[in-house]
């Protein structure tokens, strides 16, 4: 039978992190929609950052201190995701070209939950984030969060961090079909991914 240590699979650093990480979304949506002068951008930038940080810190944490859960690996991406989803749609409703990539975001978290249901209902599950999925989260942080505090940027600049967020995410998606499904498929069982 299956039995949960509340304390070692819950109850952790990086967990709580994740959970904090989840908080601060609607905090950030609320700032962001409702600012008028650059200080308010800033604030809701500061949010983000405070988002990031925790993200770089909780896996750091989690490894150092042997506090690597089954839900810590389920919930830190989930926090990533939901944090970009929501950045995104707040920032494409000022700069329209945004949607393009908020599709693509959309399509490839899509595909990544089916593909990770599929694979754990058959024992199986990546053992972590692909390096390219990494960068491409850090890009798109960090390209995002530039969005939030530069609310005048030039149109030709946010025509471009659009075109570069879309192949950072474009190369990752490619990346995580070949994961789950590829000839070199990187899915492990359970028992051997923590």
């Amino acid at each position: 039978m299956f039995t949960l240590n509340w304390k070692k699979e819950v109850f952790t650093i990086p967990n709580l992190l994740s959970l904090f990480r989840l908080l601060l979304i609607p905090l950030y949506v609320y700032l962001y929609l409702t600012a008028e002068r650059t200080s308010q951008y800033v604030a809701a930038g500061l949010v983000l950052a405070l988002s990031c940080l925790t993200d770089m810190i909780d896996g750091k944490i989690a490894r150092k201190f042997n506090m690597i859960s089954t839900l810590g690996m389920l919930l830190d991406p989930v926090a990533d995701k939901a944090t970009q989803t929501a950045l995104l749609v707040c920032l494409s409703m000022n700069y329209p070209v945004l949607y393009p990539v908020l599709g693509l975001l959309v399509i490839k978290e899509s595909f990544q939950l089916i593909a990770m249901i599929i694979a754990y209902l058959n024992g199986k599950m990546l053992p972590g984030a692909l390096m390219v999925g990494k960068v491409c989260t850090t890009v798109l942080f960090i390209s995002l969060i530039a969005l939030v505090l530069f609310p005048d940027i030039p149109h030709e600049i946010v025509n471009l961090i659009a075109l570069v967020d879309a192949c950072f995410l474009g190369v990752s998606f490619v990346c995580y079909i070949c994961a789950y499904y590829g000839k070199n498929k990187k899915v492990q069982d359970l028992n051997s991914g923590i």
